[in-house]
């Protein structure tokens, strides 16, 4: 026996894969030479970035390259407290991004933890027991029930072999092989047995080529790094501009040159909203512990706010749409009629009905699940410590019959008790069917046969005429076509049992069983919620075109006539825009599949549970993981369920929205508050204002208005009705739907009062520069108060930090004029009580004008959603 191996260099190399006689297995020398050549049997790691590379890859950010000349300019300055601040915010926001870089690298560590830990082989013609890491192609392995199988292997004898290869596949039900057939690494041996030579190991088995695809595929820039990477150009730009512009207008009027430098770049630092990385921080921390709290945890705090601008959800079937546990759900007696059968898991209770509506078990259908719990080799397991709910013991196929059984009032011990098996023939694989032998409670045996319909209801095995079979036939087309795997059982009473329990005859259909993976409850109605959030469900699996049709059928995804894209047929790539069911994917499709949505402009986020779905999820815009999944995909995620609960997934979206529309409100605040200092500075000159503000009073201003009450504005809650409105266009701009109008608005008003108000204090003989000063102050916090959420009835006081901190800013910023020290710090003079209630007076006005010219709760000043989703 030989075959081709793929090594390292990229050639192919024929050798033989067997050295000795299959039974003596490899020699120790012979091992230790091929270990030598390909390498342990483990998956590859990826090359370690090291620390230095990851802090400058975080420093590169636009935004932040923006602050760190920001402090360069504030230490020019001495103003050393803004200096601090703004490299303490730099530090943590780069601390923070290089700690969930390196959580985020553990993904393929993780494989690890699925792979088998020992093997046992045949090495110098005895059994040993071996780490995994040391097979090597061509050793002679041995798996039985309950074991991971450790690398690739080529079967040469197989017993009753049945594996679960849902973790790489997809697929919820076991599937069974044979000698001569192929089984992969990380799949689980259910029931059998079987030896096998192993013929790729490490990172050219199929465990191994998942751990390469997720090695290589990096997490793209969530869209909110995109806009603030964007808008950080902008701002840089823009805030030179100005300050260019101040600095030419400054001499032209005289003002001497070192004076105007120093000015203009004070306003350099006043256009920068320096506090944003510090709210999108709380923002984005705050929504993290909320998620928490509903049993979601983020392993990225970009990941939060990504939801909220997600148009897609990608979810895999089995696990995630799916309680991924195998449950009798149809049933169908020998006289044709049909049953419904509900449950949870593998609990032994549950009801069942017929068009709806319970009904007591009648003795039909009684007789069906006996048949099926005899002709059986499964258990159920009760809830442990460690376990808090019912398990299967064997074959998840079988023991799905053990509970339906129990479900129609059997007890299953004491039924197989009574009805003790005395011979069997396993299933097989050729016939298709498993038939049992058991001495009946008085004379005689019992007989029963399970299998595929085409393989039971068929004469001579059957006694029956061809109505009956007809039907019966009609009735399992049916149910496979509703995405059900469907067994057919039939069973008689003789005298003495067959001579080959292979080939029985003369018995009688006793009906059949459809098994298949429930939906998880209120699965339809939160497939209804993405879409009333503009969230558009698509279902990837590596599932049956029928039982993914099926599936997305009942959650209301799809429709007679709609398309199921398959990846065993096509590019699923290529799918039309209208498909939202993709069946039979392996996992380097499902990576085309979201980056063909990316191509088309959606935010994408990837949900599953399995080995299979961690390069999907790494790819994905936000990767969404089972809590009960493998290890290796809760370590690709961005976001972790709990719960399994995909409704915790529309929390999040609507915590991504408030997070996100925060983020803008700080924006449309503290960029007004830019624009307003840099007009004042700008247009102060034309109205007889030489100087309207010294460099300190800028930085300060900056400092109180940006600090404390910027922060506040990251808590506030969301607006009514976050979950009922279109998801903002990916391509939009931070600044986008109306934002830029809405900040010039704002900045325009705070000048026109703070110029109005400086104009009238010259006029008058009064300290008019000290009155700019707390004028401009006093606006923009006014403006951080307009600004805010609408609340609904009866939550007024949420978040009551902002007006807290408003309040506190506005006392300092009073003392400013009012307390020598600060006085001699800052250049300003003393103002008098009739004169600071006329600054109060008329820094109300423009947040005012705000509030009153504010739009209906959802569409605040357009900070809701107006953009169409993208199709």
């Amino acid at each position: 026996m030989a075959g081709q191996v793929q090594v390292a260099d990229g050639d192919v190399r024929r050798e033989s894969i067997v050295a000795a006689a299959p039974d003596a297995g490899l020699s120790s020398a012979e091992a230790a030479r091929r270990l030598r050549i390909d390498g342990p049997n483990a998956a590859a790691t990826p090359p370690r970035r090291h620390l230095a590379t990851r802090i400058v890859h975080q420093l590169s950010d636009p935004l932040v390259a923006l602050l760190l000349a920001a402090a360069v300019v504030t230490t020019v300055l001495r103003d050393y407290p803004d200096t601090a601040v703004i490299l303490l915010v730099v530090a943590v926001n780069t601390a923070i991004g290089v700690v969930q870089e390196v959580r985020a690298d553990r993904a393929i560590a993780a494989l690890d933890q699925l792979a088998a830990p020992t093997a046992r082989v045949v090495r110098d013609g005895r059994h040993a027991v071996l780490p995994a890491t040391e097979l090597v192609r061509g050793d002679l392995v041995r798996v039985e029930a309950g074991d991971v199988v450790p690398a690739d292997l080529l079967l040469h004898e197989a017993s009753r072999l049945h594996l679960d290869e849902s973790a790489l596949t997809g697929e919820s039900v076991p599937v069974c092989r044979a000698a001569g057939e192929e089984v992969s690494a990380g799949t689980v041996v259910t029931t059998g047995r079987a030896d096998g030579t192993v013929v790729r190991t490490g990172a050219a088995s199929a465990l191994g080529r998942i751990a390469t695809l997720a090695a290589t595929t990096r997490p793209a820039a969530t869209p909110l790094q995109r806009r603030l990477g964007s808008l950080g150009r902008i701002l840089g730009l823009a805030a030179v501009a100005l300050s260019g512009l101040v600095f030419a207008v400054g001499l032209l009027s005289g003002r001497p040159l070192v004076e105007m430098a120093v000015t203009a770049v004070s306003l350099v630092v006043a256009a920068v909203p320096e506090s944003l990385p510090a709210v999108v921080t709380l923002a984005l921390a705050l929504g993290a512990r909320r998620m928490a709290t509903a049993r979601a945890i983020p392993r990225r705090l970009h990941a939060v706010e990504t939801l909220g601008s997600v148009t897609v959800i990608a979810s895999d079937k089995t696990g995630t749409l799916t309680e991924g546990r195998m449950a009798v759900q149809q049933a169908v007696t020998g006289d044709g009629v049909r049953f419904g059968v509900t449950g949870s898991g593998y609990a032994p209770h549950g009801t069942v009905h017929r068009d709806g509506t319970p009904v007591a078990v009648p003795d039909e259908l009684r007789r069906l699940a006996r048949a099926g719990l005899l002709c059986n080799d499964a258990t159920l397991a009760p809830p442990t410590e460690q376990r808090p709910s019912w398990g299967a013991v064997g074959d998840p196929l079988e023991a799905a019959l053990v509970a339906f059984a129990a479900r129609c009032g059997l007890d299953p011990q004491s039924t197989r008790n009574a009805w003790p098996r005395i011979t069997e023939h396993p299933f097989d694989q050729q016939l298709r069917r498993m038939t049992t032998v058991h001495r009946a409670c008085g004379r005689g045996y019992l007989v029963v046969c399970k299998g595929a319909p085409e393989n039971v209801l068929t004469t001579p095995l059957l006694d029956a005429d061809a109505d009956e079979l007809a039907l019966l036939t009609a009735a399992a087309q049916r149910l496979a076509g509703d995405g059900l795997r469907v067994l057919a059982l039939a069973a008689a009473l003789v005298d003495r049992p067959p001579a080959d329990p292979a080939y029985p005859d003369g018995l009688r259909p006793v009906g059949l069983v459809a098994v298949g993976d429930p939906l998880r409850a209120g699965a339809p109605q939160i497939a209804a919620g993405f879409a009333d959030a503009g969230v558009r469900l698509v279902l990837v699996t590596g599932d049956h075109p029928a039982t993914a049709a099926a599936i997305a059928g009942q959650l209301g995804l799809w429709a007679e006539g709609d398309p199921v894209v398959r990846g065993d047929d096509g590019d699923p790539a290529a799918a039309p825009p209208a498909a939202r069911v993709f069946a039979r994917t392996q996992p380097e499709q499902k990576l085309d599949i979201i980056a063909g949505l990316q191509s088309r402009g959606h935010v994408v986020a990837m949900t599953g549970d399995g080995v299979n779905d961690a390069p999907a999820l790494r790819r994905a815009d936000i990767g969404v993981a089972m809590g009960g999944g493998t290890e290796v995909a809760r370590q690709a995620a961005d976001l972790v369920l709990v719960d399994d609960d995909l409704s915790t997934v529309a929390t999040a979206i609507g915590e991504g929205r408030r997070i996100y529309d925060n983020i803008r409100r700080f924006l449309r605040y503290a960029l007004a508050g830019g624009v307003a200092e840099i007009a004042v500075m700008l247009l102060g000159p034309l109205f007889g204002l030489p100087v309207p503000l010294l460099p300190a009073q800028i930085l300060w201003i900056n400092l109180l208005t940006h600090g404390v009450p910027g922060v506040a504005l990251g808590a506030e809650p969301a607006e009514p009705g976050a979950l009922r409105r279109i998801p903002r266009s990916p391509q939009e701009s931070v600044l986008g739907a109306g934002l830029g109008r809405q900040i010039l608005v704002g900045g325009a008003l705070i000048a026109a009062v703070t110029l109005g108000a400086g104009v009238l204090a010259a006029h008058w003989g009064r300290p008019w520069q000290s009155v700019v000063f707390v004028v401009l102050g006093l606006a923009q916090l006014g403006v951080a108060l307009a600004v805010r959420a609408p609340r609904p009835p009866g939550h007024r006081w949420v978040n009551p930090a902002l007006p807290l901190a408003v309040a506190f800013s506005a006392l300092l910023q009073v003392a400013g004029v009012l307390l020598p020290p600060l006085r001699d710090l800052l250049g300003t003079e003393a103002l008098g009580v009739p004169e600071l209630l006329a600054c109060g007076v008329v820094s109300v006005l423009p947040g005012l004008v705000l509030r009153l010219t504010r739009r209906t709760p959802g569409t605040d000043d357009g900070m809701s959603a107006h953009s169409a989703a993208v199709g």
